[in-house]
């Protein structure tokens, strides 16, 4: 086969961005002249990525807020999906997570008779069960990385291949929190809390305050503890406001990225809901996942969902092996209450840790191998 593919790829946000990055390094080893385009963040980039528009445009979350970026958000699909129908077309494209942008465009370029893969099945099995008969439509091909997905999707006649979580593969079973307390000049005692608000401006405008307002509890409980904020470059000038505003004082380092060495760092992270919160798991660490939205949009999506967990290790898990603190619940106070909670209790970290490192082995696949075979399929049928 030769090797001068042409592939376009939509990758929304951060945790997008970091998957698609991974994908597109196993595409290189396969296809060395590879020619990928489309949205995307730096992870891609350094893969040689040539980003038209950058992901961050992608990343909102929430009924309401959706709407206030509607008009800007289809301008870009139908820009793209000129583009991709015309001189450049791809051989295949692939859409990484974003389901709302993604379908859609796939459904308009497989009509149009160009291979479609998806990778990162749809949360179907937790809310919006009904985007299975989109994803059909859409999709030639899902690439899923939780291990219960392809028989879901099989039910509905959709073609998927279970290729593990990439993060997975790149987090190390035993992280060396050493050695990430010393890349960050943190001491090897004392505790170290991430707190992780999230990638978004939406989720930094609802979560931003209430987690430095928690940290300041924190320290009030515990003054010898560190805070270690790592921000995506977009909203590292809002959150080193925050932390200065927060009265924290050289208790406080905001980073720029280092999520992963934050983690590695860290004994208990505040984190967003969202794929940071696996991230979390994988670097074993146990933590309080958070969440507030626009009131309207919550109560969307709480009539939407079939689980009675929001965060990612629970949901897998089948249990609230961490907890939730969702909308009202996410107060400074429960949610200082939450982490300091962990602190005290050892025995508890140890059983978490045992769970999370089953997880991990589950999820652990060569992703890049497996999904560069399957696309390979889809190249040539």
């Amino acid at each position: 086969m030769q090797d001068s593919q042409r592939f376009a790829l939509v990758a929304g946000e951060t945790s997008g961005d970091l998957l698609a990055g991974l994908l597109l390094g196993g595409m290189r080893e396969r296809w060395p002249s590879q020619r990928s385009y489309g949205i995307g963040g730096p992870r891609m980039a350094e893969q040689g990525f040539e980003a038209w528009w950058p992901s961050e445009r992608l990343a909102v979350r929430g009924y309401i807020e959706v709407l206030r970026h509607y008009r800007s958000i289809v301008a870009i699909r139908h820009q793209l999906r000129e583009r991709l129908l015309g001189p450049e077309r791809p051989d295949l494209f692939i859409g990484v997570d974003a389901p709302d942008f993604n379908l859609d465009l796939e459904a308009d370029l497989k009509a149009q008779g160009i291979r479609t893969v998806h990778f990162v099945c749809p949360s179907v099995w937790a809310w919006r069960p009904e985007r299975v008969e989109k994803i059909r439509r859409s999709a030639d091909h899902v690439l899923c990385i939780f291990p219960f997905e392809p028989a879901l999707l099989a039910q509905h006649g959709i073609a998927s291949t279970y290729v593990g979580h990439p993060l997975a593969e790149v987090i190390p079973l035993q992280p060396d929190k050493a050695a990430a307390r010393a890349a960050l000049g943190l001491s090897a005692e004392g505790n170290v809390v991430a707190l992780l608000p999230g990638s978004r401006s939406s989720e930094l405008q609802y979560l931003g305050q209430r987690f430095f307002d928690a940290a300041v509890r924190i320290l009030a409980a515990r003054p010898a503890t560190r805070f270690v904020v790592p921000a995506v470059p977009a909203l590292q000038e809002r959150m080193a406001a925050l932390a200065q505003a927060s009265g924290l004082g050289a208790s406080v380092q905001v980073l720029a990225g280092q999520s992963h060495t934050a983690l590695a760092a860290c004994d208990v992270t505040l984190i967003a809901s969202g794929t940071a919160t696996l991230e979390a798991a994988l670097f074993k660490r146990p933590m309080v996942i958070a969440y507030n939205m626009n009131a309207l949009s919550w109560q969307i999506m709480r009539r939407q969902q079939m689980q009675p967990w929001v965060g990612l290790p629970n949901i897998l898990c089948h249990d609230f092996v961490v907890p939730e603190l969702l909308q009202g619940a996410a107060t400074p106070k429960a949610l200082a209450q939450a982490v300091l909670d962990w602190l005290d209790a050892p025995e508890r970290i140890t059983v978490l840790q045992q769970r999370f490192e089953t997880l991990h082995h589950t999820l652990r696949r060569d992703t890049a191998q497996l999904a560069t075979d399957a696309i390979e399929k889809m190249l040539v049928c």
